[in-house]
């Protein structure tokens, strides 16, 4: 990826995943994890042990109702396997979010290198400052619309 990172290519590679159940986080990133559709030599266990990691350090709730779960150290081996799934719970949960606020969705992170990260990071906060952005979430919005909002708002 050139200089500037394309949030929607990244979420078409991931996918959208709706009315997915589980009450903590782990619950949820095993079952996420498994739904995930990885590269060759990637394993849904590999990427389920790195977001509880992660997680057990901090919460990645950001608040509004996402959180942002994502690996301590990057974990794609090549910039073509980057990945951001878009994962809407079907029941929010508590994941100790700076503003209390129980979490409805969430951003998974899956990139090649800190710099990615960090880049998609603030893309995807300038994206969250957007009150019709945060709208199409909490409707459970789909590729599709997500994909036009990221275009319009970019």
């Amino acid at each position: 990826m050139e200089n500037e990172i394309d949030i929607a290519k990244l979420i078409h590679r991931g996918g959208v995943f709706k009315d997915v159940e589980g009450k903590t986080p782990q619950e949820i990133y095993e079952k996420v994890c498994k739904m995930i559709d990885l590269p060759d030599g990637m394993t849904s266990e590999q990427v389920y042990n790195a977001l509880c990691a992660r997680e057990e350090v901090l919460s990645t709730a950001v608040g509004n109702g996402i959180a942002l779960p994502h690996a301590r150290t990057p974990i794609m081996k090549e910039e073509k396997d980057q990945r951001i799934c878009v994962v809407y719970l079907k029941n929010p949960i508590d994941m100790k979010a700076p503003d209390e606020r129980a979490v409805f969705v969430l951003f998974v992170l899956l990139t090649h290198n800190s710099q990615v990260h960090l880049k998609v990071l603030s893309s995807l906060a300038g994206l969250f400052r957007s009150a019709e952005f945060r709208k199409a979430l909490e409707e459970g919005a789909d590729e599709a619309t997500l994909s036009a909002l990221i275009k319009n708002l970019a």
